[in-house]
């Protein structure tokens, strides 16, 4: 079979076909009475397996040696492709995320193109001031897009860069809390963590809803995070949580801040000092803890906080007692 035959059977140009004659793939092994060269069937066979080995990921070279070495192993070359082959998909990937990510901008010129891939690079960049800028310019400049900060933000571990981060978001309203809804339930913990502290910061009623939930997080820092947040908005859903940070100490003084803050609401404060002695009643509250609760009934007003406060002012602990009697003190002279 002539050249243009077999290219046109085996769909492989003549051009290509006279390539692997050059290279020594594929060398016709007759000849025609005129003197062209001529494919045998077999020779049409190591084509096509030429072929189905190039749509692997084969170099040409790769392909010759694997027909021809019968030493040559086909386990480690597989592997290595199916490395490389990931790595292709990995930057394909990250290309696609970037292109999505400048559709959702809907620059207008291609200068908006470019500011917007500038800040993108920003926001991944090694340093932290370069993060940080670029996290404060996305509202001042072209908009970043809120997946991009919301990922920057589930994955930043320096302090003012997150924060510049939660900030962002801040200004873009409710856009990213879907996606930071997805990150309350990342397997990882700190991941977990800066999804509550970011939807924190979003003021609306949505946030608001979305802290609510979190109250029931299986991560007890998520819980803590909310309540904090809780509290500050006056949700009395936080109470429960904020009292047990008190009695385990940890943020208990902004726990304690925050029971304040809901007890200035006259209908949550006797409620609240109820839950605090309900916790002082139970006979295994260190005297640590007991010596916090006396603490935290300070800023708590109404007559069963200062019920509670007079008998831990005879707390069998003298550090508890002098506390709770200097609040005493205190509430008295008010």
């Amino acid at each position: 079979m002539l050249i243009g035959d077999v290219a046109r059977q085996s769909g492989v140009s003549a051009r290509m076909l006279r390539h692997y004659d050059s290279l020594g793939l594929v060398r016709p092994t007759g000849r025609t009475d005129a003197g062209y060269r001529e494919y045998s069937s077999e020779d049409i066979r190591r084509i096509f397996h030429i072929e189905i080995l190039r749509s692997l990921g084969l170099s040409l070279r790769e392909v010759g040696r694997a027909l021809d070495d019968p030493g040559f192993t086909p386990s480690q070359l597989v592997d290595d492709l199916i490395g490389q082959t990931r790595e292709r998909i990995a930057s394909e990937t990250e290309l696609l995320t970037r292109l999505r990510r400048i559709g959702a901008a809907e620059p207008a010129s291609w200068e908006d193109v470019l500011q917007i891939v500038a800040l993108l690079q920003a926001l991944g960049s090694k340093s932290a001031g370069k993060r940080q800028r670029a996290a404060l310019s996305s509202v001042e400049e072209v908009a970043v897009p809120v997946e991009a900060l919301v990922e920057a933000a589930l994955s930043e571990s320096d302090p003012n860069v997150a924060g510049a981060l939660r900030w962002a978001l801040a200004q873009s309203g409710d856009d990213g809390l879907a996606l930071l809804a997805e990150g309350l339930g990342s397997p990882e913990a700190e991941v977990r963590k800066r999804a509550v502290q970011s939807i924190a910061e979003i003021p609306s009623g949505e946030a608001t809803a979305l802290l609510r939930d979190a109250l029931a997080n299986p991560d007890i820092v998520v819980r803590r995070y909310a309540a904090l947040a809780l509290g500050a908005r006056e949700v009395a859903d936080a109470v429960p949580t904020l009292i047990d940070m008190v009695v385990e100490g940890t943020n208990d003084v902004d726990a304690a801040d925050a029971l304040s803050a809901l007890a200035s609401r006259p209908a949550l404060a006797d409620q609240i000092a109820t839950r605090l002695v309900d916790r002082l009643a139970h006979g295994t509250v260190e005297s640590s803890a007991r010596r916090r609760l006396a603490q935290a009934l300070a800023d708590i007003p109404g007559i069963t906080a200062s019920r509670a406060l007079a008998d831990l002012s005879q707390d069998e602990d003298r550090a508890v007692a002098l506390t709770a009697t200097y609040i005493l003190g205190i509430r008295d002279a008010r």
